[in-house]
């Protein structure tokens, strides 16, 4: 699903974002991208969405490398990667509901079921019963599912979520952390960049370490720190 070679990322003058990372993530696997502030998590998620551009290397997503991508044609790559964010970004304009249908709207999706696709998805993160709600009158937890079900409602083959869990507290993140495993269940390839020790400790899974711009581990069944 994910394959970086050899890449390097370097903004002006001379700080390192990454320095010659290689990196292979299958599909349908849930990987962990951990490392201090300035370990170049970021970096990597932004290459993958192809907002940046590595000075050397190959950063090639689903079999299609990202270099040989045409402009025009990274906003229909963007719609295969389903993006969750620390602070949500939602619509504060559209009720929940209309949050998740603006996804299948901007991608041409919007078909006769998709209301009930929409509908469908809200019942999944456990919030059918607020589709008429505003964010303003979500939690923060609440805000965070409408988030990750409008990422999920084109069923992306790759979904990234960076430090989805940040600003929660640790059951209502616990929560966040089940929903995105349901999801992985489906077959969705799951990338998720964290500061959360505790959750990735009980978690289990495969643990990409970063510091400095370069991989320093990679265990299949990692904690956040070394084993």
């Amino acid at each position: 699903m994910i394959k970086f070679e050899d890449v390097t990322k370097i903004y002006p003058p001379s700080t390192v974002g990454l320095e010659k990372v290689s990196l292979h993530i299958e599909k349908g696997e849930f990987v962990f991208l951990v490392g201090p502030s300035g370990s170049g998590k970021s970096t990597f998620i932004r290459l993958l969405i192809r907002e940046l551009e590595p000075e050397r290397g190959r950063v090639i997503v689903g079999g299609r490398d990202l270099a040989t991508l045409r402009r025009w044609k990274v906003p229909y790559l963007r719609r295969n990667i389903g993006c969750v964010f620390q602070d949500f970004k939602l619509l504060t304009n559209k009720t929940t509901f209309e949050n998740v249908m603006y996804a299948l709207v901007v991608t041409g999706n919007a078909t006769g079921a998709s209301k009930k696709k929409a509908a469908e998805i809200l019942s999944l993160v456990g919030l059918g019963h607020k589709a008429g709600n505003y964010p303003n009158e979500l939690s923060g937890g609440e805000q965070q599912r409408v988030s990750i079900a409008r990422a999920f409602v084109n069923h992306p083959p790759l979904l990234v979520a960076d430090e989805p869990t940040g600003n929660l507290d640790p059951d209502t993140s616990m929560g966040i952390m089940q929903l995105l495993y349901r999801i992985n269940k489906t077959g969705t390839t799951v990338l998720m960049a964290t500061h959360d020790r505790e959750m990735v400790d009980r978690m289990r899974r495969r643990v990409v370490a970063l510091d400095a711009g370069k991989v320093v581990r990679d265990q299949k069944r990692g904690g956040y720190g070394e084993d």
